[in-house]
């Protein structure tokens, strides 16, 4: 059983000079481990990245698997998707991934509610997609009665909460910097926030551009989590 990051009370951080990369069992496809609770079928939040030329063979997903394509270009079942798409496969769902060019991937496992049925591909680059004012832009991903995801930008200054967190938040910092009174975190920074916590996180100078989740930290989104 490997366990990293999993007592979801306590706060965890991981900054790129944190970072460590690791083989997976797939050739060609390195990790970052965030979270981690299991061996290599996991609940865990990871960062994945593919050499090009890179494919796992077809699999499927117990609980669901949740993309967001940092850079590069991810191939699913031979549709191709860019950085910026986001990718949402529920429950039960299979798929043959690969990258002809390499690409580097934000992932969750086994993270999802098991009534979620319906797949999600979105690409946040849409402007479209994007509302909000000049101080706060979000992209809206997907919102359920046990999380909230979003992409969010931030003008300087800005603060991300305002109130306690009900539920937790997890944060990947795309672009710009974030400012706290222990320090300050540039992009590429992971930060995970316990229920009732309240961080005062703010846009520095640069703005910030981030992945937001809320809400999936509580006890009992956590119950289905291996043990």
């Amino acid at each position: 059983m490997t366990l990293l990051n999993s007592d979801f009370t306590q706060r965890a951080i991981l900054t790129p000079d944190d970072r460590q990369w690791t083989p997976s069992p797939q050739p060609g496809v390195n990790r970052v481990m965030l979270d981690r609770i299991g061996r290599e079928q996991a609940r865990a939040t990871s960062l994945v990245r593919y050499a090009p030329g890179s494919e796992f063979p077809a699999h499927s997903h117990p609980g669901g698997e949740e993309i967001l394509v940092l850079d590069g270009t991810f191939t699913e079942n031979g549709v191709d998707y860019p950085a910026g798409w986001y990718l949402r496969s529920p429950d039960g769902s299979s798929h043959q991934p690969s990258s002809r060019e390499g690409a580097t991937l934000f992932v969750k496992l086994r993270q999802m509610a098991a009534d979620e049925r319906q797949p999600v591909r979105i690409d946040t680059t849409d402007d479209m997609r994007w509302h909000g004012s000049p101080q706060r832009q979000r992209c809206p991903l997907f919102a359920s009665a046990t999380e909230i995801v979003l992409l969010e930008k931030l003008a300087p200054g800005e603060r991300i909460f305002c109130t306690p967190l009900v539920g937790g938040a997890e944060i990947l910092l795309l672009k710009g910097e974030l400012r706290a009174p222990e320090g300050s975190f540039g992009a590429g920074s992971w930060l995970r926030f316990p229920p009732g916590d309240m961080p005062a996180l703010m846009a520095a100078a640069t703005g910030a551009f981030f992945y937001l989740k809320t809400g999936h930290l509580s006890p009992t989104t956590l119950m289905g989590a291996p043990s």
